[in-house]
């Protein structure tokens, strides 16, 4: 049985930027990073504009080296306005200190460009910064801009440096795993306090691992996984929010007002129906929208690249309407599953797409009225009515916010726009934790799976912080 400083569940942005951290500041520590997708060269998603989702066994968007955000937009918010709740948790101050040392190991893996001159730079973006001027028209039409400063990596760059990454921490003696999945975490009693890891390998079957330190680093499909092990370790659990809508796809040209200045909009809405929430985030600008592969419920998402030669026509983003459960029910991931898994029923196993037009009219799209669109779909998803699958309140709020975004980018409420059903975020398992993320003594939780951070700087970031802890015992 082989024996560990640190191992790390999960091979995402967190648990990479942990193994960094650590392996930077100790080459002497020994760790492995125990990933159940697939190796960053081998994960390739066949979902298309041609093709819909296949159901692949295991998701290569959701699952494997770089995680989630290894098919994203790329998008490294510098700041925590939004993406996450850890300025709340560290302060402002020392949240923002550890996303800008994610910022400089994201540079220090980017590709050296030299020049006809022998000059070398670095594949690096700048920065797209807050705009004043777009706030303030946001707030004359009762919406609520939540810009900062933000680096557009691309899914490309994002790749690449991703890519770099991980061959840094492979040369430099972390054991990297893939095709394993923790079965179970056992204590280890009178012998130090260490822990059991139990394995199973998908080439070589059952083997278990010893380590001083666990980094749970599963993401926000390790949901489960993170409900099993709080359960066995008796941990408690708040209850969090959780986020259902659709993917939005229109014209790129309907929103460059905004996309050429600030890279992300990301707006908040108050509805007057319901006086809920919404809010529109995750833009991606010349993007592509996308399925993921969520335990068997397939959902929508959305990215774009940095190279302007991959982008398309249409630019995406997603409206979600936030939901927080009150007591007695306590299931709102299951619930938010169960919504999904419907739109997979009607759309015959993929997710829906409808015309806005369609939608307001009462009518189903069909394969003719999707024909004539003016909207090009970059999915292949199967044609029908939204309204079938998404509770009333929630429709009514996601319509509303469309017609609220029109106001600012008009056009954004044609009939062509496309909606595709459902996107979805599960935030529903916030684990509690000690200052140091810890959730029991020796066991980490960071990233998304901790229902603290929904993005790439903030999970980043939380890796390196609790790797610092561990430097320091």
């Amino acid at each position: 049985m082989k024996r560990y400083d640190v191992a790390i569940i999960g091979g995402g942005i967190g648990g990479l930027m942990t193994a960094y951290r650590l392996i930077s500041k100790n080459p002497a520590k020994k760790i492995i990073i125990i990933e159940k997708g697939n190796a960053l060269n081998n994960r390739k998603c066949p979902a298309s504009s041609k093709q819909g989702c296949i159901h692949c066994k295991m998701c290569s968007i959701t699952s494997g080296y770089a995680g989630a955000g290894a098919f994203s937009d790329g998008k490294f918010n510098l700041g925590t306005a939004y993406g996450g709740k850890l300025g709340e948790e560290l302060g402002e101050d020392v949240a923002n200190e550890y996303i800008g040392y994610v910022d400089e190991i994201l540079y220090s893996c980017s590709d050296v460009i030299t020049d006809e001159f022998g000059n070398e730079t670095r594949d690096y973006p700048a920065i797209y910064e807050s705009n004043q001027e777009l706030k303030l028209k946001c707030l004359q039409n009762n919406l609520r801009l939540l810009d900062m400063n933000v680096r557009h990596l691309g899914t490309d760059r994002n790749m690449r440096i991703m890519g770099n990454l991980i061959h840094f921490l492979a040369v430099n003696g972390v054991e990297l795993t893939t095709g394993c999945e923790v079965e179970s975490v056992e204590k280890i009693y009178g012998n130090g306090g260490n822990y059991l890891i139990h394995i199973n390998d998908i080439s070589y079957g059952d083997y278990v691992v010893e380590t001083d330190y666990v980094v749970v680093a599963t993401g926000r499909g390790g949901s489960k996984f993170v409900s099993s092990l709080c359960k066995d370790f008796d941990v408690d659990v708040l209850s969090n929010t959780v986020d259902i809508g659709v993917r939005v796809e229109m014209k790129d040209a309907i929103w460059r007002g905004f996309s050429d200045h600030i890279y992300e909009p990301k707006v908040l809405y108050k509805t007057k129906t319901f006086e809920d929430r919404t809010r529109m985030f995750c833009f991606n600008k010349g993007g592509l929208v996308s399925a993921e592969n969520n335990n068997g419920v397939i959902t929508a998402n959305g990215h774009s690249f940095s190279d302007d030669v991959k982008r398309t026509e249409n630019c995406n983003f997603a409206i979600l309407s936030s939901i927080n459960f009150t007591a007695p029910f306590d299931k709102p991931t299951e619930y938010v599953e169960s919504i999904s898994r419907l739109a997979n029923e009607i759309g015959c196993g993929n997710v829906l797409v409808q015309r806005f037009g369609d939608l307001i009219r009462g009518r189903r799209t069909n394969e003719h009225r999707l024909s004539q669109n003016t909207v090009f779909p970059t999915l292949k998803a199967t044609p029908g009515d939204i309204s079938l699958v998404l509770p009333h309140r929630i429709l009514t709020n996601i319509i509303e916010t469309i017609y609220a975004l029109d106001k600012v980018a008009p056009g954004t409420a044609n009939d062509d726009t496309l909606l595709y059903g459902c996107e979805a975020k599960y935030y529903s398992i916030k684990p509690c934790h000690d200052e140091y993320f810890r959730i029991t003594d020796g066991i980490y939780l960071i990233g998304d799976g901790s229902g603290i951070t929904r993005g790439l700087s903030q999970a980043g970031a939380m890796g390196i912080y609790v790797a610092d802890h561990i430097l320091s015992l």
